[in-house]
């Protein structure tokens, strides 16, 4: 009993490279194909041009055919890609079979032969597919006497529709490309970031520890004939740990910040995913390093707002140095009216205010929303702070005494 209560489920379970599936990975409902079934009110229609019109047998081969058309039809949308030909080939052989007794099944062999461009083959073989097709449908309706009007039509839309589809499949295909080389591309940073700070880290901790590890030996062998040196040895050791252990600190507090240039080319991506462009400068050098972090999370907040809900086609992100003061503008070309604010501007609006700064928003319906953050940023904190970021770092001197490193090829971890 449990098996036959599943079998339906499996019958209508998509298959994991079928049309409903891909359709799920990028971001639409699994039934967005099936609003091409809004094309078979043809079949409905076509008895209008028929001088038998809505007749008996009519109706009769509509209610026997028309749901083993919705079957296949669906069969084909959830089947695996491989196995699509076959569904969309018995719809082909479904058209020709009525088409003696029943003229609405020639919407059948045109949506049999759209199908066909969802089985991943290529565009000659399919433009092959269509002529053989065609052909023969062609000659069945000269043999059947079927109007003029037909044996023009059904070709042409065959053809027309079907090249549509395959576009369509084709550029949904290369957006499924494009956002999985973006995904490995996020992969790679993220792995080369790692890379990087278990460098750094190696670096540091290895020189330092190795240095800790020299005086402690060397205090140790004074400790019996000299204890004064090996007192100071032990100074000096103590000095090295706890320049270390600043080190350390500003080395996790540059990891834990966020680097504003890259959250701006995330922005883009972001914008870019949704239709919207962003045009943006690169933010001025010397930013320091609180300020640099609020900043990257108020553009994220900011730009997560355009991508959801302006409906903007384009957004800009504007720098300008004023005084001691940085104002930063975020502004799109949306549907703006925003009234009143939510929580995620409740929260930048407190985030900016913990820094000393102001955050304005002009939202015209209509018009656009403009976003404007002014924070202080005295200009001697950010010449300093370039400077210190341009120019090598001075060497390790610690309570006025020079710190002699050892080399990194003999006392490297």
């Amino acid at each position: 009993m449990e098996t036959l209560r599943q079998l339906p489920a499996r019958w209508f379970k998509p298959a994991p490279d079928s049309a409903m599936t891909r359709s799920v990975h990028r971001g639409r409902s699994m039934w967005t194909e099936s609003a091409h079934l809004l094309w078979s009110f043809w079949v409905f229609v076509v008895p209008v041009f028929n001088s038998e019109g809505w007749s008996l047998r009519w109706a009769v081969l509509t209610a026997t055919s028309y749901p083993l058309f919705l079957w296949l039809f669906f069969k084909a949308l959830a089947a695996p890609r491989r196995y699509v030909i076959r569904y969309a080939l018995v719809l082909v052989l479904l058209g020709m079979l009525l088409a003696p007794w029943y003229p609405s099944a020639l919407t059948y062999f045109v949506y049999g032969c759209v199908l066909l461009c969802s089985c991943s083959v290529p565009l000659w073989r399919y433009m092959a597919w269509l002529l053989v097709l065609n052909t023969a449908m062609w000659a069945e309706c000269m043999l059947l006497h079927y109007a003029w009007q037909s044996l023009v039509s059904i070709p042409i839309t065959t053809v027309i529709v079907g090249l549509i589809v395959n576009a369509e499949r084709l550029s949904n295909d290369k957006e499924v490309e494009l956002r999985l080389s973006q995904e490995e591309v996020r992969r790679l940073a993220a792995t080369a970031e790692r890379e990087r700070i278990g460098r750094d880290l190696h670096d540091l901790l290895g020189h330092t520890l190795s240095l800790i590890t020299l005086k402690l030996e060397l205090s140790r062998r004074l400790f019996d004939r000299d204890s004064e040196a090996a007192r100071r040895e032990m100074e000096e050791a103590e000095q090295v740990a706890r320049h270390a252990l600043a080190e350390v600190r500003a080395a996790v507090t540059g990891i834990r910040a966020t680097d504003l240039a890259a959250e701006l080319a995330s922005a883009r991506l972001l914008l870019g995913a949704s239709g919207v462009h962003l045009d943006y400068a690169p933010p001025p050098p010397g930013l320091p390093a609180d300020t640099e972090r609020a900043l990257a999370l108020l553009l994220r907040e900011a730009v997560t707002n355009v991508a959801r809900h302006a409906e903007a086609s384009r957004a800009w992100v504007h720098w300008a140095r004023e005084g001691a003061a940085l104002r930063v503008t975020v502004a799109d070309d949306g549907r703006g009216g925003i009234t009143q604010d939510g929580n995620g501007l409740c929260g930048m609006r407190e985030r900016v205010r913990a820094l000393g700064g102001m955050l304005e928003i002009d939202s015209p319906r209509g018009q656009g929303t403009r976003l404007r953050i002014q924070m202080p940023v005295p200009v001697t904190v950010m010449r300093e702070q370039a400077a210190q970021n341009a120019s090598p770092k001075p060497a390790d001197d610690i309570a006025g005494k020079a710190i002699p490193w050892p080399s990194q090829e003999g006392q490297a971890l």
